[in-house]
């Protein structure tokens, strides 16, 4: 299912890291411009993964006969809708605002940004056909339970493509972001 998206498994350009290099992963928290704002981005990160594989994981756990069929419909009908709601929320902040800021910044990394801005687009198409599947599993578990059944196979694959897809994207994007941010005091 995963070949099914395009999901970047590209690096970003060894060009777009210079400033990782700099300011590596272990060294964020203790830097002075290591702000609340950026704390806060990167929590939403946090959360983003975390919804993404509890999506996957309950998924798998009602085709295991782990979750009843009225559990599972409410479990996804709410973390599924946190999940795409938040993501094009924030995906959408990012594009129009975030992003424009780290590019008046440092306009170096311009390249960086319309990679993840791509990702942005590939993964609205990913987030749109889980959005209809998991609508129709929704209706199906009233109607059909054993179709329903069918059809959160597909809706664990595609839940499985988000996970691989955020995974890639959101630790490039931190890579790209909180450098910029860290060597030009951003968001103070």
């Amino acid at each position: 299912m995963l070949d099914t998206y395009d999901i970047r498994t590209a690096d970003m350009p060894g060009e777009m890291q210079i400033l990782l290099e700099q300011y590596p992963r272990d060294s964020w928290e203790a830097h002075p411009g290591f702000t609340e704002k950026t704390r806060h981005w990167l929590g939403a990160h946090l959360m983003f993964r975390r919804l993404a594989r509890l999506v996957r994981s309950d998924a798998e756990s009602y085709l295991e006969k782990d979750l009843s069929p009225d559990e599972y419909a409410a479990r996804l009908s709410y973390y599924g809708n946190a999940l795409v709601g938040n993501l094009h929320g924030h995906h959408g902040w990012e594009d129009h605002s975030y992003f424009p800021e780290l590019s008046a910044a440092d306009s170096r990394f311009d390249a960086g940004l319309k990679v993840l801005e791509k990702d942005h687009a590939d993964l609205d198409l990913v987030l749109d056909q889980y959005t209809r599947t998991a609508n129709r599993v929704i209706k199906l578990i009233q109607l059909d339970e054993a179709q329903a059944r069918s059809e959160v196979g597909s809706l664990r694959d595609t839940s499985e493509a988000i996970e691989a897809f955020l995974k890639r994207h959101l630790s490039d994007e931190e890579d790209l972001a909180v450098p910029i941010i860290l060597h030009h005091r951003l968001r103070g």
